[in-house]
């Protein structure tokens, strides 16, 4: 099947969540060399701004916690076309705790965006491809640490399984129109930060990857690629399923 190119009748918007990171850039990428359109969402104007001048892409200021900036944000998008594919990508590692030390607020700080925030993307997403007739793809991205704990990275974990939750519910819901849900449930990703923090031959590095059986930390152009698949028509049979790329982490 060959890729429709920008701006023809088979080229989708595919609107990407936490767009300025070094995960949203590499999925959008992905998207674009396919022949997508892509909107990187970010609450961050002038970083978001910048990878979307880079990528060619387009810039959308939005706070996924924001439920009332979130369903202007559709509507504006509507009154110029339909989006037909929302990545999810969006999410905060923002503390660490063990469970008999973390604050309940610093646990809320993390489901407020890791949670909430996409199960209310989700759920615009949805209102507006019902809206156009249905159809449509979302795919979140979730994390292998919601069925593999780490000791003091609970709360992050945990938010990353109510994920697959939403995922699984919202693709039996929306199924019926056509609309379906999937996630994409990464390791740990060679981002440019975590690299920086993480260079080839530390400890770090090397105790991490002790963990992998492939023997490394995932690159971010082996994560894109499943996100491009599961929004595809190749998988048009395929929903309600959180694909692990991990390198063979969750088999130790």
């Amino acid at each position: 099947m060959t890729s429709p190119t920008p701006g023809s009748a088979g080229s989708r918007t595919v609107l990407i969540t936490g767009g300025a990171g070094g995960i949203g850039q590499g999925i959008a990428r992905a998207f674009i060399a396919a022949g997508d359109r892509a909107i990187l969402a970010d609450r961050d104007t002038a970083a978001v701004s910048a990878a979307a001048e880079a990528l060619g892409a387009e810039a959308l200021t939005l706070d996924i916690t924001d439920a009332a900036a979130v369903t202007q944000a559709f509507q504006s998008l509507a009154a110029r076309g339909s989006v037909d594919v929302l990545v999810n990508n969006a999410g905060i590692l923002s503390v660490h705790g063990a469970v008999t030390e973390l604050e309940p607020e610093a646990y809320r700080s993390i489901l407020e965006v890791n949670v909430i925030g996409t199960f209310t993307m989700i759920q615009a997403f949805a209102k507006h491809r019902i809206a156009a007739g249905g159809g449509g793809s979302i795919v979140n991205i979730s994390s292998i640490g919601g069925r593999q704990p780490t000791p003091g990275m609970g709360a992050y974990e945990s938010s990353k399984a109510a994920v697959d939750s939403v995922t699984r519910w919202a693709a039996i819901e929306l199924a019926a129109h056509g609309i379906r849900v999937n996630a994409v449930a990464p390791g740990p990703v060679l981002t440019p930060m975590l690299e920086m923090g993480m260079p080839e031959g530390s400890p770090a590095r090397a105790a991490w990857s002790s963990r992998i059986p492939l023997g490394d930390l995932a690159k971010v152009t082996d994560i894109a690629p499943s996100v491009v698949f599961l929004a595809s028509e190749q998988a048009g049979h395929i929903a309600g399923v959180s694909l692990a790329v991990d390198g063979g982490q969750l088999l130790t």
